[in-house]
């Protein structure tokens, strides 16, 4: 199945609010949230189902058994995260704790052991096949965001719906959740934002997809706060043979229906006439 991501090179530029309007749009019977650190789109995707929840294990964390432990010194010592501290005995920071298993490996009784930890919970929406949702939050301080990412990829092939395509909405920034939610997929609509650091975090995102050989396409959401900057993003497209599927303009109204749970094709509004009107150009080059 055909995968279409939508990115942003930052938070806040609209990309969920652009996904759940495509969703809607396209009766996609397939979705996923890739922004684990702070997924949303279930906020505007109406589900009455509980969903699936399944403990998504991370890093495997040190554990001390203070039984065995003969207070030697040398776990805390040769510990490079400053995670091991004294305190009525030896503890463990998780926070800290990087997994790397050194301090296993010097106790000389044994008693540390590496174990698995709980980094996140992962979420699966299945409307007896009919249509599917997959999504996840990480726990505050996980740092395996990326892995995650791929365990809501691998969770949303494992049910099979009557679909064209999926869309997936991914997470802001270049990092790597970004990372994994790029592997594999067919397309990126990248949301750009017409200030200096939405031109200076289009073109890195770009610079990424790229290296992925992925087919790229890029819009403008709020244009009209500086339609100078939106001029440059055009320019910019334009010069590097990137297809530029069209432009939004800014509208309180989208925010009033975000805000009451509706995408911004729900209601009429500006916005979500031109996201129309994006969606389609966006289909077209899609299927090309």
């Amino acid at each position: 199945m055909k995968q279409l991501l939508i990115l942003s090179g930052k938070g806040g530029t609209g990309k969920t609010t652009i996904a759940g309007a495509f969703i809607k749009l396209s009766e996609t019977k397939s979705y996923a949230d890739c922004d684990v650190d702070a997924p949303n789109l279930h906020l505007v995707t109406n589900w009455n189902i509980e969903p699936k929840k399944t403990d998504y294990y991370g890093l495997h964390k040190a554990v001390i058994n203070q039984h065995i432990c003969i207070h030697c010194d040398q776990c805390r010592k040769n510990c490079r995260f400053d995670a091991i501290s004294i305190d009525n005995g030896y503890k463990i920071n998780l926070y800290a704790c990087e997994g790397c298993s050194v301090c296993e490996y010097v106790c000389p009784v044994n008693a540390i052991k590496m174990k698995p930890n709980i980094d996140g919970e992962l979420n699966l929406y299945n409307d007896d096949n009919k249509k599917v949702f997959s999504t996840a939050q990480l726990k505050m301080g996980s740092g395996t965001s990326g892995l995650l990412v791929t365990e809501v990829k691998k969770q949303l092939k494992t049910v099979t719906v009557d679909t064209k395509f999926s869309i997936i909405d991914g997470s802001p920034g270049i990092g790597c959740p970004v990372i994994a939610s790029l592997n594999g997929v067919d397309m990126v609509l990248i949301v750009a934002e017409p200030t200096i650091s939405g031109i200076n975090d289009m073109e890195r995102i770009i610079n990424t997809s790229v290296k992925f050989g992925i087919r790229i396409a890029v819009c403008i959401n709020k244009y009209d706060i500086n339609k100078n900057n939106s001029y440059k993003i055009k320019e910019y497209c334009q010069k590097n043979n990137i297809k530029f599927v069209g432009e939004i303009p800014f509208d309180s109204l989208a925010v009033k229906a975000i805000n009451s749970g509706q995408t911004i094709v729900d209601i009429k509004c500006p916005a979500g006439i031109k996201v129309k009107e994006i969606y389609e150009q966006t289909i077209k080059y899609f299927f090309e």
